[in-house]
């Protein structure tokens, strides 16, 4: 066993918890739509076709905010195909991923699961193959109340209200040469700008996504951020960040560290922005929307041949997530809360059955990957204020990210019910950890009122239809709090949360 410590201090804040730091992403993609939140005949389907188990289960997983419809969908589709009866909607090709488009699911039945959910939704508009009217068009069926041409259709299609959707993607992706209507940063730039000063005109309180880059291993990152910015710095309030981290050649070391490297690229298009920000002179501070992340296999589904023919909702890229995967996976929440001072938004890529927390099988069962349990329990203990931790620790070697601490922690406060929460990766792939939590700025008036832990010795166990609690939490054993010091074991490779409450008399 090694040992680690930090303090925690409530006068120590670094930001608010976000509760959009919680959000998910639903795209026209695979079986996320299509046998994943929507299948008409399921046992569990109500009236409108949704499943409800897998509702059930959105609402267990604690997500607060869902993007839709895309990623790489959006930028070649026709937002109008999915409104209206059913029975007329077109089927279209998706040339992102190569499959048929039935349009059974459009605005105002995603508008609806979305309440059935209890969340937010958080609007993409195609910039690829469309622009400016196009994303006018969206917003006034969409937000308008009522008369003129499109708020009218919307209450005849049978919403009557107004969808009040406040946060706008402009575009997805821009600077991938995989994407429909790939531009430079200069062309996406001027485009987002005239587009966002547009939306402005019609409801100036919306927020808006700028494009960042989709990845910080992009040969445009950084050049990208301030050109686009330079452009529309004015006009959005977001830049977007991707990321998607996967175990390289067996690199478990570096795998588990990924939160070094989102921690790092925050820090990069931070930076960025505030040299564009202080080179125009603005008071304005643009925040960070995570709005693509998870741990995704990319190099396994690159190297699949492209499926044959035209299929509606082929089964893609439905990774089956391990115990590894849900320590690294813990580990990206601890980034983002960390960096809560910058990232105010986030979203979960995806949210069922493509590369998602939620699996489910067509007129079959729905069930937790293992990736589930540190999100549905971060969404619910992270709480109050973000708390500043400058852990002390061991530290390794890894081949990516160089020496790196064997544990990472961030910690939450809520000063309105006074809960501290603790959130805690051990890296070390043989040892446990013994974690010492100084306490004494709390003045001793604290009692562990939960502990859990995600660990196993398989660290490949996943679940799966047939044995879908292989891999749950446990509660934390020998978790102590003497006094003012909180000891916590961590159990090699594994992710830990827990909560302190005030003492009761």
């Amino acid at each position: 066993m090694f040992n680690a410590s930090f303090a925690l201090d409530p006068a120590h804040v670094v930001a608010p918890v976000h509760r959009r730091t919680f959000g998910s992403f639903v795209e026209h993609m695979g079986r996320c739509v299509y046998t994943g939140i929507y299948e008409p005949g399921h046992p569990s389907a109500d009236e409108e076709g949704f499943r409800t188990d897998v509702l059930d289960l959105t609402r267990e997983l604690g997500v607060t905010t869902v993007r839709y419809p895309g990623g790489n969908f959006v930028s070649g589709y026709r937002w109008e195909d999915g409104i209206g009866p059913v029975a007329d909607r077109p089927r279209r090709r998706d040339l992102a991923w190569h499959s048929v488009e039935t349009n059974e699911v459009g605005l105002d039945e995603f508008a609806r699961w979305c309440a059935k959910a209890d969340v937010e939704l958080m609007y993409a508009v195609n910039l690829g193959t469309r622009g400016i009217e196009e994303a006018l068009d969206v917003h006034e069926y969409a937000n308008h109340p009522a008369g003129t041409a499109l708020s009218d259709l919307r209450v005849a299609n049978g919403t009557k209200e107004p969808h009040n959707i406040r946060m706008w993607c402009l575009g997805n992706e821009m600077d991938g040469p995989w994407q429909i209507g790939h531009r430079t940063a200069l062309e996406y730039g001027r485009l987002a700008a005239a587009t966002a000063r547009a939306l402005r005109a019609a409801d100036p309180t919306i927020e808006l996504v700028a494009c960042g880059s989709s990845g910080a291993a992009m040969p445009t990152f950084g050049s990208w951020e301030a050109t686009v910015l330079e452009e529309c710095y004015d006009v959005v309030d977001y830049i977007s960040c991707h990321a998607y981290y996967e175990e390289h050649d067996g690199d478990l070391g570096s795998f588990l560290a990924s939160a070094v490297d989102m921690d790092r690229f925050v820090a990069g298009v931070a930076a960025t922005a505030d040299a564009v920000g202080a080179k125009l002179r603005s008071r304005k501070k643009i925040q960070i929307s995570f709005d693509e992340w998870n741990v995704w296999y990319l190099s396994r589904f690159q190297a699949e041949p492209p499926s044959a023919g035209w299929p509606v909702a082929p089964r893609v890229i439905e990774d089956q997530y391990h115990v590894a995967d849900a320590v690294a996976f813990g580990g990206l929440l601890i980034s983002l809360l960390r960096n809560s001072d910058r990232v105010t938004a986030a979203c979960l890529a995806q949210l069922v059955n493509v590369i998602a927390p939620i699996r489910s099988e067509p007129g079959g069962p729905a069930w937790r990957q293992t990736t589930f349990h540190p999100f549905a329990t971060t969404s619910r203990l992270a709480r109050g204020n973000v708390l500043a931790v400058t852990m002390d620790a061991p530290s390794y070697e890894t081949a990516r990210y160089g020496e790196v601490p064997l544990v990472d922690a961030v910690a939450t406060h809520d000063p309105s019910s006074g809960d501290v929460s603790v959130f805690a990766v051990n890296r070390d792939q043989s040892s446990p950890a013994g974690v010492t939590v100084d306490l004494r700025a709390f003045g001793g008036s604290l009692t562990v009122a939960e502990a859990w832990t995600l660990a196993d010795d398989d660290l490949r166990a996943s679940n799966t239809v047939d044995a879908p609690d292989r891999v749950t939490l446990h509660r934390t054993p020998d978790v102590t709090l003497d006094g003012t010091l909180l000891r916590v074991p961590l159990p090699p490779v594994s992710w830990t949360a827990l909560r302190l409450s005030p003492l009761t008399d």
